[in-house]
């Protein structure tokens, strides 16, 4: 059965608030509609860029291959935000690979149809900018992280905007509501498994943090802050 979202919960989308009701009713009579098991795969590192797809449901694993066949876990994407923004600039293809973590439910527009809609309603075409620029910033961090920082402050960094992008309060401290093993982690930071392993498993030992079963709790996440914003 197909998934629709209330207008309430479309127009606090990324790329949708600030858009009328009216609208957004018209974009949702315009939208396909996906859903992906865990596991399955959106779109691969090259295929042609034929859509965008905003997440309802779920969390999606953006990630590229790089020449050494080493993959490398660009950002997650969770409710509310998109998948595929090449559409945006009519890149002719991908540029990595987007794969659900979670069962998730889609809306997608061809890039035809996103190209008359931002036309038709400018705020969208705002956000979309707004949205790409934000995105930029996150990468300039992160690059300036693996260029000067070392590995347990990037780990550190990593997990705590993890925690604030989709941590969610238990009785043990803030778990990260979706799988993400060490290996991930490792591919999220530029590093090897080994020494994620490593330093995880020490940060465990001091009650910092727990892991298992792909799942991460942030248990002290002020001591894990300080590590993270340490001087080198």
């Amino acid at each position: 059965m197909d998934y629709y979202p209330d207008l309430d919960l479309f127009a606090r989308t990324e790329l949708l608030q600030g858009t009328p009701p009216d609208a957004l009713r018209v974009l949702q009579a315009w939208a396909g509609r996906r859903r992906l098991a865990a596991g399955d795969i959106l779109f691969q590192q090259g295929d042609r860029t034929t859509s965008l797809f905003l997440v309802i449901a779920g969390r999606l694993r953006a990630s590229q291959m790089a020449q050494g066949g080493q993959q490398i876990i660009i950002r997650y994407i969770g409710p509310g935000e998109v998948a595929g923004c090449a559409a945006f600039v009519e890149n002719d293809t991908h540029p990595g690979t987007v794969t659900a973590v979670d069962d998730s439910h889609l809306i997608g527009w061809t890039s035809a149809s996103l190209r008359q809609i931002m036309e038709r309603y400018p705020v969208i075409a705002i956000n979309a900018v707004a949205l790409l620029c934000r995105r930029y910033h996150e990468m300039q961090i992160r690059l300036r992280e693996v260029s000067t920082e070392r590995v347990e402050r990037r780990i550190g960094h990593t997990l705590l905007r993890l925690a604030h992008q989709s941590g969610r309060r238990t009785a043990r401290g803030i778990e990260i509501a979706f799988p993400l093993s060490r290996r991930d982690l490792a591919e999220m930071v530029g590093t090897t498994l080994y020494t994620v392993s490593r330093i995880v498993s020490v940060w465990e030992e001091r009650g910092i943090v727990s892991s298992g079963r792909r799942r991460v709790v942030l248990c002290k996440p002020h001591a894990l802050a300080a590590i993270a914003d340490e001087e080198e």
